[in-house]
């Protein structure tokens, strides 16, 4: 799918906020295509730009909330293996459509599921919507296994690439589930580490962005 793949396997729990920051951060910054598997310091939710927090408020003393710069509707973070994909503006991977990358996307997750035993298809179409929780709602392309909607994603474009945020609802994910993913993005992807800048700058975007009321309360 690719040609060079930065891994990201960031191991260390972080608070809502900050998990979209390192997004934002990492998309303001990467040169070469990025994928990163991330965890929740404790139960969260998020939920998506255009979304309105009415729809979630009643989850404040359960879950830390967080408005997310994607679009889509409302996951629920804790059990789930959170990803992002950031491809940077120039890649000529963004000359595919929208529905495009989330095919490809989608179905490298379906291939890696196949791969570790889990049968796995992609939704050819999307049924009316029933609800804002993103998981009761297949959209065309999304990985539907066992009859339910297992992973599904939003991405947004701006001036920097395409951010990709993605969930995979399922306990007891193979462990070579990651890795088997990202070779299938890319066969020849390099293992990194966060740079002391991108730590840095997404720290400042957490504060001043994702962790303020003003963010979370917009719509």
């Amino acid at each position: 799918m690719l040609d060079e793949l930065l891994l990201y396997d960031d191991l260390e729990a972080k608070p809502a906020a900050l998990n979209m920051a390192v997004d934002e951060a990492l998309l303001e910054s990467t040169a070469t295509p990025a994928l990163r598997f991330y965890r929740w310091l404790s139960p969260a939710l998020s939920f998506g730009y255009f979304g309105s927090y009415a729809d979630v408020s009643d989850r404040q003393s359960e879950r830390e909330i967080v408005r997310r710069w994607t679009g889509g509707g409302i996951v629920l973070h804790g059990n789930d293996l959170t990803y992002s994909m950031i491809i940077p503006t120039a890649h000529p991977f963004l000359a595919r459509s929208s529905l495009e990358i989330y095919s490809a996307l989608h179905d490298a997750i379906r291939r890696a599921l196949e791969a570790n035993g889990i049968e796995a298809t992609l939704a050819p179409s999307a049924p009316p919507k029933i609800s804002e929780n993103c998981f009761a709602n297949p959209v065309q392309a999304d990985v539907i296994s066992g009859g339910q909607k297992i992973a599904g994603a939003a991405h947004r474009r701006s001036r920097a690439g395409l951010l990709h945020q993605g969930s995979v609802q399922r306990a007891n994910l193979p462990g070579r589930f990651k890795e088997d993913f990202a070779r299938i993005v890319c066969d020849r992807f390099e293992r990194q580490t966060f740079s002391p800048a991108v730590i840095e700058r997404a720290g400042a975007i957490a504060v001043t962005k994702y962790g303020t009321p003003e963010w979370l309360l917009r719509r």
